[in-house]
């Protein structure tokens, strides 16, 4: 039997930065996960992450990924793939299927970080070929390059949902519509505006009647929900699609911690049955852990932070870390994760109607209702204004926690301050010089540089683009409003990119000057 300091089970986001912060105190740390690449869910997410510098706000999912693999390295930690856990017993042995055979494994100490399942919802059809859940699309396009569908309907608007629709129309899907039973969106506003305008109808208060095909899907029926959430006869609408993505949340997976023999509860503010943890992770069982995930579903910046505090804490519990330098970090730990969890979003505020932001500003209704902000609502948040020459306007109306904005302006024209929750102000008379860093840098794709004084007549407005393939110069296309209607037609006036952007173009388009404050988004004629 091999004997490790700390074994983690799992090498997503939580697992990584588990046994890196162990192995950073000496701790010998093995790490197990079932698939064939570590990671986990990381390398599907192709979009920025939220947060600040220190929780790697603005950089991809993947790039994260690479990060972190890179650091365990680097630390020493051993990452055993295609290596399923079969158990966990008594004085922290544990069992793994790997090469064929079963072999038995002994930690002073164990985390379990092996995150969550999607959910699935029945309805008539749902099991034919062609309903798969968000989370497996995201693995045919991000990981395998493989379009789910050609017409696609998604169910289900949390950041899933709303994620991963943006990523079926990156890869050249068509979304048809994004429904769900609940009568306001789930997730951030600025995902849900970045698939509005390219005009993907929100039908909220709507579920799925049934799928049509007897092979496969060839169609789907929604229907509008009363509330008791059946669907009221007369008002079903049909959609030619041949899948259809559930994004309808997550589940821990809590098996193994089930199995240990630790305290459980069943907790629906935590996502299901979870273990009973400390602020630290620690289960009723001492030098058993749970992180990510597993201890209740939250973004991955989150989950990082709360694996290093389990590979602290057993860092700390079996003799490798002082306690003055544990209370240290922990410190510093516990005060990251208490800023992702202000705002809007806060796990506190889980189910909530949110009819006012921090500021007292009046939260956008049509935003809510139908996944962007209004014409006569968007002039209230503070990150619009009107200014001689270029500048940037920032339709960020929630208290989101990310600040990536105000740290990518050498000029500081934005602000938002100490609390990453904070909307965004731009400082009247800022001096913008149209580098376009804060475009590029906004997770939520929020931020638009426009210039009332382009051309006699015209505004120049430059939005962040990530569609292949990118227009040039030139080109004239269809500017579409945050509604994705059409509005005008509207010029290439430039397209740039730099390595500083990752990916994002920035592609200005000049329209008549009447919809320099309504244009947001360009589409090819």
């Amino acid at each position: 039997m091999e004997r490790y300091d700390l074994i983690v089970i799992g090498a997503g986001p939580a697992g990584l930065s588990a046994g890196i912060e162990a192995a950073k105190h000496g701790m010998n740390v093995m790490i197990f996960d079932e698939n064939h690449k570590p990671g986990g869910q990381l390398f599907k997410q192709i979009h920025k992450f939220f947060g600040s510098k220190e929780h790697k706000a603005k950089i991809r999912g993947f790039n994260i990924g690479t990060e972190l693999l890179k650091e365990a390295e680097e630390v020493g930690v051993k990452v055993k793939l295609d290596a399923t856990v079969t158990g966990i017993f008594e004085n922290k042995e544990v069992t793994v299927n790997h090469d064929g055979a079963i072999h038995h494994y002994k930690g002073s100490s164990v985390i379990i970080a092996t995150g969550a399942a999607e959910n699935m919802v029945p309805f008539e059809g749902w099991t034919l070929p062609g309903v798969i859940g968000a989370g497996a699309a995201q693995t045919m396009m991000n990981l395998h390059g493989v379009k789910p569908g050609k017409k696609i309907l998604m169910l289900g608007s949390g950041n899933v949902g709303l994620v991963v629709s943006f990523q079926l129309l990156q890869a050249g899907c068509e979304v048809v519509a994004l429904v769900d039973a609940a009568p306001r969106i789930g997730g951030y506003g600025v995902h849900a505006a970045k698939v509005a305008r390219t005009g993907v109808p929100f039908f909220l208060g709507y579920t799925i009647k049934k799928v049509e095909g007897s092979e496969k899907v060839e169609g789907v029926t929604i229907g509008k929900v009363d509330e008791h959430f059946k669907i009221i006869p007369g008002t079903e609408i049909h959609f030619d699609v041949d899948t259809i993505c559930v994004a309808v949340g997550l589940s821990p997976m809590s098996q193994l911690l089930k199995m240990s023999g630790c305290a459980m509860e069943d907790n629906p503010k935590r996502d299901g049955q979870v273990p009973i943890v400390d602020e630290y992770g620690e289960t009723s069982v001492p030098c058993l852990f749970a992180a990510g995930d597993v201890s209740g579903i939250e973004e991955a910046s989150s989950a990082m932070i709360k694996g290093r505090m389990a590979g602290l804490r057993a860092a700390y519990k079996t003799g490798f870390a002082e306690e003055n330098l544990m209370e240290q970090n922990e410190s510093l730990f516990e005060k990251d994760l208490d800023s992702l969890r202000q705002g809007m979003f806060a796990p506190c505020n889980r189910g909530k109607l949110i009819e006012k932001t921090d500021e007292g500003i009046s939260v956008s209704k049509n935003l809510l209702a139908k996944g962007f902000v209004a014409d006569d609502e968007i002039e209230r948040f503070p990150g619009v204004t009107h200014q001689k020459g270029i500048h940037p306007v920032i339709e960020c109306t929630q208290n989101i926690p990310c600040n990536p904005c105000q740290d990518a302006c050498r000029k500081n024209c934005i602000k938002i301050g100490s609390c990453i929750t904070a909307l965004p102000v731009v400082a009247q008379n800022c001096g913008c010089t149209g580098c376009g860093m804060c475009v590029a840098s906004c997770s939520g794709q929020a931020i638009f540089l426009v210039n009332e004084d382009f051309e006699p007549g015209f505004t120049s407005i430059t939005i962040p683009y990530e569609f292949l393939p990118v227009p040039e110069k030139g080109t004239i296309g269809k500017a579409l409003s945050r509604s994705g209607d059409i509005l005008c037609d509207a010029e290439v006036v430039g397209v740039r990119t730099a390595a500083a952007f990752d990916h994002t173009y920035l592609l200005t388009m000049k329209v008549p000057n009447e919809f320099g404050y309504k244009a947001r988004f360009w589409k090819k004629s």
